[in-house]
């Protein structure tokens, strides 16, 4: 895993819709919550998927946005955006190049960790966390980039 106050490597890769999505282009309005996962439809997967995306309209209201970056290609994200309703681009890494660029292939490279960065907009990684199996600790480590974003330091001590 990258480390905190590092600069995330930026990157281009296809998105659903097959088009072409750089980091730049995903940090042009805001910081970005950028989080790796194993496979589309896979329980643990739409278990955290539909977390974020039910906290997605607080996720905006802090001026962050998000997107999911996992090795199926642009046909399945699109099959599992439109059967969970997810308001947030999924990213296609089938080749795992970013993926092994952010440091979240599995064991002995099968596979890929679960993990979540927070990188601003000069694409320095403010926060992140390693959770393989436990998608709770993702959820929380948005719910406080949400709440510090937003500034709210009352707020932050009430989601930890």
């Amino acid at each position: 895993m990258l480390a905190t106050g590092g600069r995330a490597p930026e990157f281009t890769l296809p998105d659903q819709d097959g088009q072409s999505v750089s980091l730049s282009a995903l940090l042009r309005y805001g910081t970005l919550i950028l989080y790796f996962y194993p496979a589309d439809f896979t329980p643990g997967c739409t278990r955290e998927a539909c977390s974020i995306r039910d906290l997605h309209a607080e996720i905006q209201e802090a001026g962050l946005s998000v997107a999911g970056v996992s090795p199926q290609g642009p046909e399945s994200h699109r099959a599992f955006r439109e059967q969970h309703k997810l308001p947030f681009v999924l990213l296609s890494d089938v080749d795992k190049c970013v993926i092994r660029m952010y440091d979240v292939r599995g064991p002995l490279g099968f596979g890929v960790r679960r993990a979540t960065y927070l990188v601003d907009q000069a694409r320095y990684i403010r926060s992140a966390v390693l959770a393989d199996f436990r998608i709770s600790q993702h959820e929380d480590f948005i719910h406080r980039a949400v709440a510090l974003s937003a500034g709210g330091t009352r707020r932050a001590r009430s989601v930890r």
